[in-house]
């Protein structure tokens, strides 16, 4: 560690004391909403904010019955069948994946098309909620005032539109946050595993859809082809779906608070933030935008 180590490494001391597993040498791996930190012996340690134990717990519990199905998803440490709470900050472990990359667009379409086939468990999941954490994001971020009024507006009139949406296909299990990055793929050439369940819940299938489908119309990090064989491993476009404007206009607004919430502590971010903006905000031409991933 360095000597200003980061706020979440007491959690994590304190979480693994009480785990009865080791911390010595602990080393982050994605230090942003939540941390990530690997520890020795093959285990990875997932600290969230402060108040979100009912949501750690019903991860795990469905982390544990999605491992039962047959769909290949991250498995959580047998050890524990609880998160940890720690500075308030619930933790949870998780066992290490194999050596992997990334996964591809049409490892999402094949791990969502058997999600989305699984029967509900017998257990409560929670209903999806893309609008979580949005109103604190905007507040949080540091944006010009007149910025994040807008923003906010936005934030209401899709509430309403939401609310509206027109019958798509039945509910089911989804992820929630759907993209190549929450998408393993192993080096040694096994089959993609799914990963990071924190929002996975009941709700509209579309809404895992989207996030490749903004990749063509939105972000254009998706050649029309590939968008394509998606659909078909899929076996729908949800860029037919009448709902699909409200649907891509949230997830970009929760694309653009994540920048502007995180730019608030990574100066580094803060262009990429108000472009974000700007683009919402037609200052930055139609789409496709050209946006930077936000690490």
């Amino acid at each position: 560690m360095t000597n200003q180590p980061h706020e979440t490494y007491a959690a994590l001391l304190t979480a693994c004391a009480t785990a009865g597993l080791d911390a010595t040498g602990a080393e982050p791996i994605r230090l942003a909403e939540n941390a990530i930190w690997r520890l020795t012996g093959g285990l990875i340690a997932r600290i969230t904010k402060p108040g979100q134990q009912g949501q750690a717990t019903r991860e795990l519990r469905l982390a544990r019955w999605l491992s039962t199905t047959g769909l290949p998803v991250v498995r959580p440490y047998p050890g524990l069948n609880s998160p940890v709470i720690a500075d308030n900050r619930p933790v949870t472990f998780w066992e290490e994946l194999p050596p992997h990359e990334h996964g591809a667009v049409l490892d999402v379409a094949t791990l969502l098309k058997q999600l989305h086939a699984l029967p509900l468990p017998d257990f409560p999941i929670g209903r999806l909620d893309p609008f979580v954490r949005i109103s604190d994001r905007i507040d949080a971020a540091t944006l010009p005032a007149p910025d994040r009024t807008w923003l906010h507006g936005l934030l209401t009139e899709l509430r309403a539109a939401w609310a509206e949406l027109p019958t798509g296909q039945p509910a089911c299990v989804v992820h929630g946050d759907a993209w190549t990055g929450n998408v393993a793929r192993p080096l040694d050439g096994g089959d993609a595993i799914l990963v990071d369940l924190e929002r996975c819940s009941q709700g509209a299938p579309e809404w895992d859809l989207i996030s490749t489908a903004i990749k063509l119309t939105t972000t254009g990090t998706v050649a029309p082809a590939e968008y394509d064989e998606f659909c078909k491993i899929y076996g729908t476009d949800v860029l037919q779906w009448p709902g699909y404007d409200t649907m891509r206009r949230t997830r970009e607004l929760r694309m653009t608070t994540y920048a502007a919430q995180h730019a608030a502590s990574h100066p580094e971010w803060r262009r990429e933030a108000q472009h974000r903006v700007d683009c919402l905000r037609g200052r930055a031409g139609q789409r496709p935008w050209r946006w930077r991933g936000i690490a």
